[in-house]
């Protein structure tokens, strides 16, 4: 399609070649072959009467033009796609849609499962693919890839995107039912002193959340015996051993419940968790999307609603 002689198709290659600052990764992403992008580029630097990407050194760089085109050009994407997806109203019982959910499997685990169960009944033909944190979630939502995210708040605040507040979270600690040396409440020195298992993100293996805030503020490091990539086996990894877990309260109280587990008050003062829910401002107006913000945020009212009401006791 053109628009006063210039090829819209261009822009998409344009955003991506602006991004990734490399023709061959920027063909691969497209699904074209590297002379049909390098083409492409070609014509772009004809239209602007620049070079947009120029070599230094084994890389490439954007010139001060290209760098002025950044964001103007994924703005224009992202209210295209978003015109494009625009009906003018959302019909639950009959829509057809499906949403892009990133969140963690914890979040997974106390929200989003009954969000999805309530969207069932609600909207049959609507789709969710919940899908974890990718490695630069940011650029990945920037670029209109995920309809909804759900973080930790500190995560979330340099975003631009509209977001809101969902729901709290405390911390406590998990351990065995069979355990040997731990009563009926824990000392800060016995925290110590046990082994523990511990969730470590990214592909690093080495980050350690829990750990960025315990160490700085204490001077000392657990003694971690134990780690895995997820929220939802740490309790499993706790079972038939004398070490603790340290983890969300909403998640200990689903676990003990199905688990030989107690849970136990953490024996220092952890700062509540705020998990933030996040959207591409280019949805704010959108009509299925405001019904899918709706519906998690009532499912998370329910939470709270549960949590004061009285939830799993500790001990």
């Amino acid at each position: 399609m053109r628009f006063e002689r210039f090829d819209l198709n261009l822009l998409v290659i344009l955003d991506t070649l602006l991004e990734e600052r490399n023709v061959t990764k920027a063909s691969d992403r497209l699904h074209i072959g590297q002379s049909g992008a390098s083409a492409a580029l070609k014509r772009l630097r004809e239209h602007f009467g620049d070079e947009l990407l120029v070599p230094v050194g084994r890389q490439m760089t954007l010139t001060p033009l290209a760098q002025t085109l950044v964001e103007p050009v994924r703005e224009a994407l992202l209210q295209v796609r978003a015109a494009l997806a625009r009906r003018p109203a959302f019909e639950p019982k009959t829509e057809h849609r499906k949403f892009v959910v990133c969140a963690s499997d914890y979040v997974t685990t106390v929200l989003m499962a009954e969000v999805i169960q309530h969207i069932a009944v609600q909207a049959p033909q609507v789709s969710v693919d919940v899908r974890r944190p990718p490695k630069g979630f940011a650029e990945v939502f920037d670029r209109g890839e995920l309809d909804l995210i759900v973080m930790p708040e500190p995560y979330l605040t340099h975003f631009t995107h509209p977001r809101t507040p969902l729901f709290r979270d405390t911390h406590v600690c998990l351990v065995w039912t069979g355990h040997a040396s731990v009563g009926e409440s824990l000392t800060f020195d016995q925290y110590m002193e046990l082994g523990h298992v511990v969730v470590r993100l990214g592909e690093d293996a080495r980050a350690v959340m829990f750990e960025e805030w315990f160490q700085p503020r204490y001077g000392m490091q657990r003694r971690i015996e134990c780690s895995v990539d997820n929220f939802s086996t740490l309790p499993l990894l706790v079972v038939g051993t004398q070490r603790v877990a340290t983890l969300h309260r909403r998640l200990a109280e689903y676990a003990v419940r199905h688990l030989p587990l107690r849970m136990l008050e953490v024996p220092v003062e952890v700062p509540p968790l705020i998990e933030t829910m996040a959207w591409p401002r280019h949805l704010q107006n959108d009509p299925a999307h405001a019904w899918l913000r709706e519906q998690v945020q009532l499912v998370a009212a329910r939470l709270d609603n549960r949590s004061a009401s009285g939830g799993a006791s500790t001990g």
